[in-house]
């Protein structure tokens, strides 16, 4: 006879089980559309290091009373943010290679199963019958916003250690980019940077929360782009700062409250500086319904893209191209050159990408999207200011999902959003 434990694992499994999902009539990217060519640099596989969550969603449908149950719907997702980066650079047609672990329970199951019925490799993904498969539990306001939530991820801390990782050296060594998340204890993520600078292959930190984003401390070195949002990017920065005399960084008075970019970019700006001196090549700071901001010591190019990958998958060959047609016949290219000839010396290059108006159904995986359109594109070759218009639009059709990951991606919708996304970019000033 079936327990009432049983009965509630059951339950989970069938929640998690892949959606039924009617294609549109537009070139859509699924899982049952996966190819076999080999992504990358001279047939390398991305690599994306850390948590695989089972993510329980909560979401009330009248005003919270607090003390008391709402009336609501909660789901069961696949999540975690390593996690939800491959999946979508999956859908979008990479063939990335993921380090992580779950337990030998039937969240774990499902996470691999689901994994294996993408086309992607599971061997990176330890299992452990001593731990349970990491589970976050999200609370919603009717907005769709996130209100609070409760992290059980310190599986990933204990069983993702440096020398699983090590195991898969090779794998890092030939990637044409690596990510790691701040679910990553300080060791594992030393580790993989460590292999990572060994072979020159460029490391992209996300930062995962507030209380996460502190571990850049100890790969700050290593790190060519961060992708975090507006508080993380000034708790990265106050745990940078080695003078125990300086003031700390002050964020925003209010997030989400309705402010310029200009004004935005001003109180934001310090921290920015900040970890630019310290290394890192990129920042891009995810400022969510006002869009990205991309940072950087360099003045990125706009206009140059090289096709690195020789073997492309069909969707990436299609999405390729459209994007390179949409660049050639683009005529941003005057006013972001003057842009760059009258900058000052010293002065970081600030650029806004405006977010697209969407009709939101959830905002999870939204910024996780974004990172894996990015990190999608440079992959293929694109640059990163086309790279960040490709996440934007990938991000897009996330919030417009009620997955994490949308079970698909239509290729001209990604490229016409992308292409309207980089034709609206301009430079912010920075001094």
């Amino acid at each position: 006879m079936e327990t009432a434990i049983q009965r509630r694992l059951r339950c989970i499994s069938e929640h998690l089980k892949p959606p039924n999902t009617l294609l549109n009539p537009l070139r859509i990217r699924c899982s049952s559309d996966v190819e076999n060519p080999v992504d990358g640099v001279h047939g390398a596989c991305p690599v994306v290091i850390g948590g695989m969550v089972l993510d329980i969603h909560a979401k009330p449908s009248v005003s919270v009373n607090p003390g008391t149950t709402t009336p609501g719907q909660i789901r069961y997702v696949r999540g975690g943010v390593a996690r939800n980066v491959a999946e979508c650079m999956s859908k979008l047609g990479s063939r990335p290679f993921i380090i992580s672990v779950v337990g030998n329970d039937m969240a774990g199951d499902s996470m691999l199963e689901h994994w294996k019925s993408l086309g992607l490799s599971i061997e990176g993904i330890r299992r452990c019958s001593d731990i349970v498969t990491p589970i976050v539990s999200n609370i919603f306001d009717l907005g769709g916003e996130l209100s609070a939530a409760v992290a059980d991820v310190e599986a990933v801390e204990k069983s993702l250690t440096p020398d699983w990782i090590w195991k898969f050296k090779h794998k890092i060594s030939s990637a044409p980019v690596l990510m790691v998340d701040g679910n990553l204890g300080p060791l594992a993520l030393e580790a993989a940077c460590q292999v990572a600078a060994d072979s020159r292959t460029p490391v992209w930190f996300e930062p995962v929360s507030v209380a996460k984003s502190v571990r850049i401390g100890s790969i700050i070195k290593h790190v060519a782009y961060t992708s975090p949002n507006e508080d993380e990017l000034i708790a990265m920065a106050n745990a940078l700062c080695s003078d125990p005399g300086s003031s700390p960084i002050q964020g925003m008075s209010k997030k989400g409250s309705h402010k310029s970019i200009d004004s935005m970019v001003c109180m934001l700006k310090p921290a920015i500086a900040w970890l630019l001196e310290r290394g890192v090549d990129m920042v891009i700071v995810t400022l969510g319904s006002n869009g990205v901001l991309l940072c950087s010591r360099e003045a990125p190019d706009f206009s140059r893209v090289t096709a690195h990958n020789a073997r492309f998958s069909s969707f990436e060959r299609e999405l390729y191209d459209l994007v390179i047609s949409n660049l050639v016949s683009n005529r941003q290219f005057g006013n972001i050159k003057s842009v760059k000839s009258n900058h000052r010396s010293g002065v970081p290059y600030l650029f806004h990408f405006p977010a697209l108006p969407a009709s939101v159904v959830s905002l999870t995986g939204a910024g996780d999207c974004l990172v894996g359109g990015c990190l999608s594109s440079l992959c293929m070759g694109l640059n990163i200011t086309s790279s960040i218009a490709i996440g934007i639009a990938v991000a897009k059709a996330a919030v417009e999902s009620q997955y994490n990951i949308p079970p698909g991606f239509s290729i001209c919708t990604v490229a016409d959003d992308a292409n309207r996304v980089f034709c609206a970019v301009k430079a912010v000033e920075a001094g």
